[in-house]
């Protein structure tokens, strides 16, 4: 089992908490987790990948780590995140990279892809679909946009305040009812009580537009792994999303996983990643 090792990176004015496992000069690969997550989702990930022969890099992004969680809500904005993802890729001398995203992080994936081809070596989504294919399916799927009503909520003036006032136990019974074990769970509400880091994550959803429709395709290799019982995203997203791939595309169905698969389903998770990032070794 390879050791996980948790390292500060500042990026400008921002410390981000990384964890990393695996060889310096092996394969880089990075993990962006998704809300209400934190780097911890990737643990059984970042072992597995570097047992194999990557390094597996994993940070706490804009908002979740400690030392980069500004007040305002206009630094949430997906532009801002990532850049955050390109810039600690170059201060870990890592100029070409696998990608690896969970629901917002997979969102933030999608937009490395499309708009930094060079830069990436494959992509790999979890839950999200392709930005164009979500929008798509607001619009087409009456049951996604009931799905999707907490991108909606989260943007309510008082959003922010109920979330505090109410202990983040709402959010807690959403993981715990979608498969994500309960010490898991946990860990990431204890990470969001941190002073202003339920804020930082919202303004997430808060600092950027529901659109999508107008990111363009990928055309790296990708894999998207969807689970049949997911609360958030409908067959119909994870469908469409092959509209959205102009070259070699993989879609894998867990079935019976949630929202939260990798939280749910560590094992399998493993299993479907290693394989496809084994092929596409080079």
């Amino acid at each position: 089992m390879s050791a996980i090792e948790t390292h500060s990176v500042k990026l400008c004015d921002l410390t981000f908490t990384v964890d990393i496992a695996g060889a310096a000069g092996a394969e880089p690969i990075l993990l962006l987790h998704g809300f209400p997550e934190t780097r911890h989702m990737w643990r059984h990930q970042l072992e597995a990948l570097a047992g194999a022969g990557f390094r597996a890099i994993a940070p706490d992004q804009r908002g979740y780590s400690s030392g980069a969680r500004p007040p305002e809500e206009s630094a949430y904005a997906t532009d801002l995140i990532v850049r955050d993802a390109l810039a600690l890729m170059d201060a870990l001398n890592a100029p070409r990279f696998h990608l690896i995203g969970h629901d917002w992080g997979g969102q933030i994936a999608w937009l490395i892809a499309a708009a930094h081809k060079p830069r990436v070596k494959s992509l790999a989504v979890l839950s999200r679909p392709h930005p164009a294919a979500f929008a798509r399916a607001m619009k087409e799927d009456a049951a996604q946009a009931e799905r999707s009503r907490h991108h909606r909520a989260f943007r309510e003036g008082d959003a922010l305040k109920r979330m505090r006032e109410a202990n983040l136990k709402p959010l807690s019974a959403a993981l715990e009812a979608q498969g994500v074990p309960a010490a898991n769970a946990a860990v990431y509400i204890r990470a969001l009580s941190e002073p202003g880091a339920i804020e930082a994550a919202m303004n997430w959803y808060r600092a950027s537009g529901l659109a999508g429709s107008d990111i363009p395709p990928v055309s790296v290799p990708t894999l998207y792994i969807w689970g049949t019982s997911d609360a958030t995203v409908g067959r119909t997203a994870a469908e469409f999303t092959k509209d959205f791939v102009q070259s070699p595309y993989t879609f894998t169905e867990m079935e019976d996983a949630g929202h939260f698969l990798v939280d749910q389903f560590p094992a399998e998770t493993n299993k479907h990643l290693l394989a496809w990032l084994i092929a596409q070794r080079r």
